[in-house]
């Protein structure tokens, strides 16, 4: 079992810039991808960025500049640096893991809000 926490999402004004954490907890196996996704209403939900157990990092076009997603392995943390935030990027932001032990595996965190501004 794996379990997530994600945390520092908040009111900001366009042009600002957030850190959001995805802290993971419990029995891991092995953790193949993070990724972070955003939810907005009226919206689907959008893959904004995602790192991979090999390093490959891959960002949505929409963020692509802007957003870096990192990791530290020691913390069990996967961090989501946003910058230059804009009014489009509002949603609520979830952390998803995907882990193999004979099958696949996901998790998901409670989702932490991001608010931007105009």
């Amino acid at each position: 079992q794996v379990h997530l926490v994600e945390s520092g999402g908040g009111l900001v004004q366009a042009g600002g810039s957030l850190r959001l954490s995805c802290a993971a907890s419990g029995t891991m196996f092995r953790i193949n991808e993070v990724g972070w996704y955003r939810q907005a209403p009226g919206k689907q939900r959008e893959l904004a960025a995602r790192i991979t157990s090999g390093g490959t990092i891959n960002y949505a076009d929409s963020v692509k500049g802007r957003f870096t997603i990192s990791r530290d392995n020691a913390k069990n943390t996967v961090y989501l640096q946003m910058n230059n935030l804009k009014p489009e990027d509002t949603a609520v932001y979830l952390c998803n893991v995907k882990v193999w032990s004979s099958r696949w595996y996901d998790y998901w965190g409670q989702g932490t809000q991001v608010t931007v501004s105009s």
